[in-house]
């Protein structure tokens, strides 16, 4: 089925909307500018909608030409960027010094609004389409905040599905499986205290440094000695900071890093085996150690449900063509905020590619751009699985 010639058609109004955005990112919960950007669009398409959630969160709904059920679907998208610089050169580039739109955001957000416009012109379809603007996505838990806020107790959505887009994908290639997409994030803290003194002096001290070098290499058998193989999970020290001069041992060493799982039981194991490896290496120096657990966004597995992945799966084929759709594409061990609402809905999250020459840069780095040929294909991809949604 090709891209409807009506979508194809607003692709440059599409694409002003997506590099306007590129130009304004903002951080998550303080997505004021984004967030009034949005609203200013849905009002220019006479669409209601009601915000306030997570701050600066929207929900907007499209009421079928003939509604005879309660039926209704969401769809949602994420506009936060990255505290991140940018070091493109083209004339959108972020004006916001120290943020970018890293990720694609920006993108996701244009094509929601661009399946906005156009149902609300073509509503042909018997229910309720909600559009869900979420903030917070990146580190931030808008999604689970939103969710807090009442969305669900103020909506009521039967079911939930997500776009990304994916630059190690083909542009217009789709892929999804019916199980984990996205890992479990967790974030932790270590401190370690030890004796500081004369580097001259090693033995009149308790060095923290030899000690965080001990742990982070301990650190690692976690996962090579201590999970199933099979079960895919990785740990990583991402940061580490000590020391303030050549010939000082410093009192103490702090690091820091994240965990990535998809099982409950792998999630809890690795905790409680963090701990005891490091308190195990300190106790073996005389030195001391703390070990603090993010507990405010941690950030479950994006775990699709069965029919509702299937169902996506076969409205991506019947647009793009079977051997455009991978249906058992890989888990990412990326994080994703998606999955607070899939663990209250059923629902789908596919990745969207957007690979081609000039859109090779990887999500997060600071040459990425999204690619605006994807704009079609996401809102043709919203249209279809609304419309073939209300028909089954």
């Amino acid at each position: 089925m090709p891209i409807l010639n009506s979508i194809n058609q607003m692709q440059d109004q599409m694409t002003e909307w997506r590099q306007d955005l590129h130009k304004i990112p903002e951080i998550g919960l303080q997505e004021f500018e984004t967030s009034k950007y949005i609203k200013k669009k849905l009002s220019e398409f006479n669409i209601k909608f009601k915000d306030g959630y997570a701050n600066t969160g929207v929900v907007a709904w499209i009421d079928g030409n003939k509604v005879t059920n309660d039926k209704t679907i969401g769809l949602r998208a994420d506009f936060d960027a990255l505290p991140m610089p940018e070091h493109n050169e083209f004339n959108h580039k972020s004006q916001n010094k120290g943020m970018m739109h890293g990720c694609g955001h920006d993108g996701h957000t244009t094509m929601l609004l661009g399946a906005a416009k156009y149902l609300s012109e073509n509503n042909n379809f018997n229910g309720r389409v909600y559009f869900i603007f979420q903030p917070g996505e990146e580190g931030f838990a808008g999604g689970e905040k939103m969710i807090q806020d009442g969305m669900f107790d103020d909506f009521k959505i039967d079911e939930v599905y997500a776009l990304h887009n994916w630059p190690e994908l083909p542009l217009g290639t789709f892929g999804v499986n019916s199980g984990p997409m996205m890992a479990a994030v967790d974030e932790f803290d270590i401190t370690v205290k030890g004796k500081g003194g004369h580097a001259a002096s090693p033995h009149l001290a308790i060095d923290p440094v030899v000690i965080s070098a001990q742990v982070i290499s301990a650190v690692q058998t976690i996962i090579s000695r201590s999970t199933d193989p099979v079960d895919k999970a990785l740990i990583s020290i991402t940061k580490i900071n000590a020391g303030t001069a050549y010939n000082v041992i410093d009192d103490q060493v702090k690091m820091g890093g994240t965990i990535r799982t998809f099982r409950r039981e792998t999630r809890a194991y690795i905790e409680k085996r963090l701990n005891e490896l490091c308190k195990g290496i300190a106790d073996a120096h005389g030195a001391e150690i703390k070990i603090e657990f993010d507990l405010v966004n941690k950030y479950p597995p994006t775990i699709n449900s069965k029919e509702e992945t299937k169902f996506a799966a076969n409205v991506a084929k019947d647009l793009v063509g079977d051997d455009k759709v991978i249906t058992d594409i890989d888990p990412s061990m990326g994080g994703e905020d998606f999955s607070y609402l899939l663990e209250k809905k059923p629902g789908s999250y596919l990745y969207l590619g957007q690979g081609d020459a000039e859109h090779s840069a990887h999500l997060h780095t600071t040459k990425y751009d999204f690619n605006d040929n994807l704009l079609p294909i996401g809102v043709n991809f919203w249209v279809d699985l609304v419309q073939k949604y209300f028909s089954k």
